[in-house]
């Protein structure tokens, strides 16, 4: 069963499409705590954290705001909401936020969530920028050297050749780099100072 909590005079004629066996509660009604979904409808200039704590809502609910913004989706999940749309939202759409929200998603504007890729992304480069120097922290230059060559491929013969060193040299090198960087073997190596593990 969907509900519509909802305080101004009319029922959006979207909704009652959208969900025709749908019913319409005030703020003051008791909501069943078998609702499929609760549908909360902001009044113009209301905030969803204003609004959320008063109400007794079951665990889905979604906001529906007159003028949905980033600021407001953004309230509406802090204060639990498993989305936010447009009151005027056409049915079809109405009914592919049920879908998600069913489903375990959340509901969020595409501008708020191109913004939120658009962070990760960013993220996620400065963790790639910083994790060989986080590596490169606990090794000796020479260490960084052999463990370089090695997460390339080279062999404890080829690594020793190129730095003119001995092999036992180069062994005692990368049981040295093992022990600091806390990994098992030549592929965890090769992983770490890739930036796959940080």
């Amino acid at each position: 069963m969907h509900y519509l909590i909802d305080d101004t005079a009319r029922m959006p004629a979207n909704w009652r499409e959208a969900f025709p066996d749908g019913v319409r509660r005030r703020r003051t009604e008791h909501v069943a705590a078998s609702a499929r979904l609760c549908w909360v409808r902001l009044l113009p200039g209301e905030l969803p954290a204003q609004l959320v704590p008063t109400l007794n809502l079951p665990a889905n609910f979604v906001i529906l705001a007159d003028a949905p913004s980033e600021a407001i989706t953004v309230q509406a999940l802090e204060v639990g909401a498993a989305g936010c749309c447009n009151t005027y939202a056409a049915p079809e759409v109405l009914r592919q936020v049920d879908v998600v929200v069913a489903n375990g998603g959340l509901w969020v504007g595409r501008s708020l969530l191109q913004h939120v890729l658009a962070s990760t992304q960013r993220i996620l480069e400065k963790k790639a920028e910083s994790a060989p120097q986080d590596w490169q922290s606990l090794l000796s230059g020479r260490e960084i050297t052999v463990a370089q060559l090695v997460g390339q491929g080279a062999s404890n013969k080829e690594v020793a050749r190129q730095l003119d060193i001995a092999e036992r040299t180069v062994k005692a090198h990368l049981t040295a780099i093992f022990e600091k960087l806390q990994v098992r073997d030549r592929l965890q190596l090769s992983l770490r100072i890739n930036g796959v593990r940080d």
